[in-house]
């Protein structure tokens, strides 16, 4: 049955993802069991936990609808982070250094924007463009260093979060530090891109304002690989270098300009993370969604629609293990678990791949 459900290539992009979900859920339902724990019950508390299902109660001017608002502020930078890592694979580049892109672009939007007193009409637009400037030139730089020294991206990338984690770290200890959390000064609300503890009826949630471009984004991203000539270029240069340059497209533009626009949506992950969902910034610490992002893709196949839902599930996961930890009793790492399963089993999508087609084979030959 497997083998039938897997093995039409129309659709293995849904069921072999699919597959590896339900091993990843089986997966952490034996562990949950090796831990005297009921699999169904902790998987209801991550629903709970991400507001997808009602809790026993609710502190008061809280409710399913807040938990749920919480989650979308929570998945709107997974979803930018994401749609920047399939970009980046698009041209056969592996953009490892999102997290760090993030940064740049929180800590340029937060010192430029967030400590300043610009009302929001001004202040909320001028966050969102200065993100999308600072990631993109980190993107560049990448991109510059592939195409002009041959320089590995995932090297560099790798070298530049540790640059941008210990310069940001730097300045915001030195300048920008908050005396009692030891974090960076909180943006102000102005330029918050998350309406935080709004009063809707008898409730105080909190607004992602960036939900509507991530949507929107996923949308031009969709365009942009599928219908421009960029996008073909962007195709042909990630199954093979030579035969694009063969063909008379510019390798180097082409990575360096995949790379910008690559860091540019980090950029825009990074500001709806840190002027939005957060609203401060951790000093030596780079957010794990830059590193969670690269699940979420392949999972997603690197399909911007693909990315939606793919984004939905491992937030669902991350943002409700907090719960299913208090609720269960059972360590929040569990959840860690099941994203790596999953992500493993993403990783052998093209293995998988020739195993049932070498099954399909025999059968034929039998």
């Amino acid at each position: 049955m497997i083998k039938t459900a897997l093995g039409n290539p129309r659709t293995q992009n849904v069921t072999i993802p699919l597959f590896a979900i339900l091993i990843a859920l089986l997966v952490g339902a034996v562990v949950l069991l090796a831990l005297g724990k009921n699999p169904l019950g902790a998987y209801y508390n991550l629903l709970q936990g991400s507001g997808l299902a009602p809790k026993e109660s609710y502190a008061g001017h809280k409710s399913m609808l807040t938990d749920f608002m919480s989650f979308l502020s929570y998945l709107t930078p997974m979803i930018f982070a994401a749609l920047a890592v399939a970009v980046a694979l698009r041209s056969g580049l592996f953009n490892i250094g999102v997290s760090g892109q993030m940064l740049a672009a929180g800590f340029v939007a937060s010192i430029t924007v967030g400590y300043s007193a610009l009302p929001a009409p001004l202040a909320k637009p001028l966050v969102v463009l200065i993100g999308l400037i600072a990631g993109a030139a980190v993107g560049g730089i990448i991109g510059f260093l592939k195409y002009r020294f041959n320089i590995n991206e995932v090297v560099s990338s790798i070298m530049l979060n540790y640059i941008l984690q210990y310069v940001c770290s730097f300045f915001i200890n030195t300048s920008f530090v908050n005396p009692v959390s030891r974090q960076s000064q909180p943006v102000s609300a102005a330029s918050r891109l998350t309406l935080v503890d709004t009063v809707v009826g008898d409730l105080k949630m909190d607004i992602p304002l960036g939900i509507l471009m991530a949507l929107a984004a996923v949308a031009l991203v969709k365009f942009l690989l599928d219908r421009t000539k960029f996008g073909y270029e962007m195709k042909a240069v990630g199954f093979s270098n030579s035969a694009s340059r063969y063909a008379g497209i510019h390798v180097g533009k082409n990575i360096v300009m995949t790379m910008i626009l690559s860091g540019a949506l980090a950029g825009l992950a990074g500001v709806t993370y840190y002027v939005g969902y957060f609203g401060s910034i951790q000093p030596r610490t780079l957010c794990d969604t830059g590193f969670d992002a690269i699940a979420v893709s392949l999972l997603g196949n690197s399909n911007p629609v693909g990315i939606i839902f793919s984004s939905f599930l491992i937030t669902l996961i991350d943002k409700g293990s907090t719960y299913m930890s208090s609720a269960a009793g059972v360590q929040a790492e569990i959840a860690d678990v099941i994203t790596g399963v999953i992500l493993l089993f993403c990783a052998c999508t093209a293995y998988i791949k020739y195993r049932v087609a070498r099954a399909e084979e025999k059968e034929e030959n039998q």
